[in-house]
């Protein structure tokens, strides 16, 4: 059954964004974003997200991941919302990136490209996406990407 209620957007990320250009930016689109958004930040090592309470997705961003178009991506953020699904977890590891258990129990590996961005600006990069994506889900001209 086809659900208009928004996922809650919930992106956890190792390391300490601060006060940086990069953090400006999250915090940009952060108040942009129609969706319910959490930010939760780990240490770079240890550390632990409380398990959701509802259904959820897990992505991970990558080196492994596939590259999608905006498009695509809002896609599968619509189609999970309609399938009632209540949290998609972005996930952005520490230097080493994900462990192969972790990226085996991911729902997507999700990367932006083969060129290696550092850890903040890819925060960054998530949060225009996310924004992106809910912008073409509502039909809102910001995406003009045809």
């Amino acid at each position: 059954m086809a659900s208009d209620k928004p996922i809650l957007l919930h992106v956890i990320a190792r390391g300490k964004i601060a006060r940086t250009p990069e953090a400006e930016l999250v915090a940009r689109y952060e108040k942009r974003l129609s969706w319910p958004v959490k930010l939760t930040e780990l240490p770079e090592t240890g550390g632990k997200v409380p398990d959701p309470q509802t259904p959820f997705k897990t992505v991970l961003l990558d080196e492994r991941g596939k590259t999608v178009t905006s498009k695509a991506f809002a896609q599968t953020l619509g189609r999970w919302r309609d399938d009632g699904v209540r949290e998609a977890r972005f996930v952005l590891g520490a230097a080493d990136g994900h462990s192969p258990t972790e990226r085996d129990s991911a729902d997507l590996l999700l990367t932006f490209g083969s060129s290696t961005w550092p850890h903040l600006l890819a925060r960054a990069m998530l949060m225009e996406q996310l924004y992106r994506a809910t912008t073409i889900l509502a039909g809102h001209p910001y995406h003009r990407a045809g």
